[in-house]
């Protein structure tokens, strides 16, 4: 992206320019410590901003105990160890130096707006951030609240899930589909940023045949919550996307094109313009 670092701290060739990350620094491959240190250090030099993702919100709930309790907010079975363990590599459980990263992690916010655009990790929903933003305005979740996101029973839980992991919807009644690991699943991840779409495979994600889910139409519930089109131009990430990067929408953008599995690392300048439209004025890739 043509950033330095220097002596004098960082700079580009635009000074005027400033980085924004979408979350999911860690569990993607080795370098989780030097990945933290570039992210925090742009951060701390005023370079960038950035927000969690669900990767850093698992990792919180991992490693913090339950006031009353004692034990983990998320349970430390070996599923969530093994998706944990390129973190874990480098940050032992219990150590200094895993409390250190994890307090830091707990100050990045769940989402953010600048006057032109958004940011969020997986789903922009306007009424769960309209919720978030009466328990924190900022964004940042308390201690407290950390510890509600961990509890299936509180609204908080599927806020932050919402936001960080991106929405599920039930199929109609009777219908299911196998994923790639052969489990059978009766929700669907949907792509919420799809106004346009018609039918169940139009706004279906992560379905090996999409062909195979019903050919009726999206209930109105559902496309009701899709992204509006008047509104800001939101960027995100999460959802492992293939092939040659394209807008999702006229106004929302998905960055996330699997670097963690071999796909390139995407980057976009965004020049604001007086339009709720994104336009694509340079796209930076590194393998």
């Amino acid at each position: 992206m043509g950033w330095k670092r220097g002596p004098s701290g960082w700079s580009s060739e635009h000074p005027e320019q400033e980085i924004v990350f979408l979350g999911d620094f860690i569990d993607r491959g080795p370098n989780n410590a030097r990945v933290i240190s570039t992210v925090r250090d742009l951060i701390d030099s005023g370079k960038a901003h950035a927000v969690m993702g669900n990767h850093e919100l698992n990792a919180i709930h991992f490693h913090t105990q339950h006031p009353e309790t004692g034990q983990p907010l998320r349970a430390h079975s070996e599923k969530n160890f093994r998706q944990h363990a390129s973190f874990l590599d480098e940050f032992s459980v219990g150590g200094a130096d895993a409390a250190e990263a994890i307090s830091w992690m707990r100050s990045l916010p769940l989402y953010k707006e600048f006057d032109g655009f958004r940011v969020v990790h997986a789903c922009w929903s306007e009424p769960a951030i309209a919720e978030l933003a009466k328990i924190s305005p900022s964004g940042v979740l308390s201690e407290d609240q950390f510890i509600a996101a961990a509890n299936e029973r509180d609204a908080l839980f599927s806020l932050a899930e919402t936001v960080t992991k991106g929405p599920e919807v039930a199929l109609p009644d009777g219908l299911s589909f196998s994923d790639k690991d052969g489990t059978e699943r009766r929700d669907v991840r949907v792509k919420w940023w799809s106004d346009r779409a018609k039918y169940w495979s139009d706004i279906a994600m992560s379905v090996p045949e999409p062909e195979n889910l019903p050919r009726s139409e999206i209930p109105a519930e559902i496309m009701q919550a899709t992204y509006p089109r008047n509104a800001k131009p939101v960027f995100f990430g999460h959802y492992w996307l293939t092939g040659t990067p394209v807008l999702q929408s006229e106004n929302a953008l998905c960055l996330d094109y699997s670097a963690g599995k071999d796909g390139p690392l995407l980057a976009y300048r965004f020049d604001d313009t007086s339009a709720n439209e994104i336009k694509i004025t340079n796209v930076l890739s590194a393998p």
